[in-house]
């Protein structure tokens, strides 16, 4: 095929396996470590939300700096291993410990560690994608690797469907499984840029103060800030979506559960899809352009979701969602790694992925707010669906209107 003569095929393989990988956990860990800590366990919703902000302030403080620094001397690869070990280790322990019925403080503590240390390996991985594919093919290569996410999703789900009468085996099991499948690009994966020693042993307080100067110069002049900007915005309208979608089929259709999975794993199916189409979309006509297309969607789909008439009509929109869903994070992905200069790929996907975690605060808060206004009725989500529309709206006015040029980048301090 054409496609992978652009392309480093070995290095795509292990990338995407290691994105398969890594879905197989996440997505075990969101249905079942979740229920079993609140539910079971007795910890407070506050308290594990608190998880997650706590993870996004130490990610603020920490991943930057690191990013900072593969950049200029190199040595990405071997933090996405020490990542990766960490998320395995203390995400295993968190699942020992649960089966063990120890104290759930402990178990939340080692959940936080092993959560941060999951979110860090995608500052390393992400802008590994340069490394893969020249320039007319990387929205193309980030589809491959958001399908192989989207198919670890499903395929995480259904190797623990035997044992869902249990909250801890599943666990137990992709634990074990993430690690073995991320191995291959932990041993076999060779970074093209090498580790540069000669300035290793910069004072702490130098650090820190040229961390400061190089965060406001990269917001001031890079390129990127309009998509990080936006995407905090849109991206935020999309997971409180997503978050929040079986609970409205509930409150709104009384959809039973097991129909709930199957539109579930309809979405997973379709994102995958989506991630392929608009890779390929994005190296034809710009991924900035499919980016905004996509929102164009999105600014759509939510309204007629909110004022759907039956249940039917979800049916028809739900694999629809799928599809932009897979699609914008995959050509996020491939512009930013276009608009970001070499000597800044991780410093910029480190604000990516902070800009991740914190757009979770947001549109919850909206969306709670409400229903709490409102009340615990079929109306309150049909309006805080529609609200998101206001998001996706505000990220992609951004998109549009708020440009930079590429050659200011250049200019940011080290």
């Amino acid at each position: 095929m054409v496609l992978f003569w652009y392309m480093n095929k070995k290095k795509l393989f292990l990338w995407s396996l290691y994105d398969f990988a890594n879905s197989i956990v996440y997505i075990n860990f969101i249905l079942y470590f979740a229920q079993w800590i609140v539910v079971d366990a007795g910890l407070s919703d506050f308290s594990y939300n608190a998880i997650f902000a706590i993870t996004s302030v130490i990610l603020l403080f920490t991943a930057p700096v690191l990013a900072s620094r593969t950049d200029s001397r190199g040595g990405a690869k071997w933090w996405l291993n020490v990542s990766t070990f960490a998320t395995f280790f203390f995400y295993l322990l968190s699942a020992i410990f649960a089966w063990m019925n120890m104290n759930v403080y402990l178990i939340a503590f080692m959940f936080l560690i092993g959560q941060y240390f999951y979110q860090l390996s995608f500052v390393f991985y992400n802008p590994m994608l340069d490394d893969i594919a020249d320039e007319s093919h990387k929205s193309r290569v980030s589809g491959i690797g958001n399908f192989a996410s989207s198919v670890g999703f499903v395929i995480g789900i259904l190797i623990t469907l035997p044992f869902v009468s249990s909250r801890i085996i599943p666990l137990l099991i992709s634990v074990p499984v993430f690690f073995i499948l991320a191995l291959p690009m932990m041993i076999f994966y060779k970074e093209s840029k090498h580790v540069d020693k000669s300035n290793s042993l910069e004072k702490p307080q130098n650090i820190n103060k040229t961390s400061l100067k190089k965060m406001i110069t990269f917001f001031t002049l890079s390129a990127a800030t309009p998509m990080l900007v936006a995407f905090f915005f849109f991206n935020d309208a999309l997971l409180t979506v997503s978050n929040n979608y079986s609970i409205f089929l509930e409150r709104v259709f009384q959809t039973p559960d097991m129909t709930k999975s199957v539109l579930l794993l309809a979405i997973l199916v379709t994102s995958a899809i989506g991630s392929v189409i608009a890779g390929w979309l994005g190296d034809k006509i710009g991924a900035l352009k499919t980016l905004k297309l996509i929102m164009v969607g999105w600014v759509i789909l939510l309204p007629l979701m909110a004022i759907a008439p039956n249940f039917m009509t979800i049916a028809i929109l739900t694999p629809i969602m799928g599809l932009f869903i897979g699609s914008a994070w995959t050509v996020t992905r491939a512009y930013l790694i276009e608009v970001l200069p070499e000597n800044d790929k991780r410093y910029g996907f480190s604000f990516y992925t902070i800009a991740e975690r914190f757009a979770t605060l947001v549109g919850p808060l909206t969306w709670g707010g409400i229903i709490w206004a409102i009340g615990i009725q079929g109306l309150s989500y049909r309006i805080a669906v529609g609200t998101m529309t206001l998001f996706i709206l505000l990220g992609l006015i951004i998109l549009h209107y708020w440009k930079r040029p590429l050659n200011l980048s250049s200019n940011i301090v080290h």
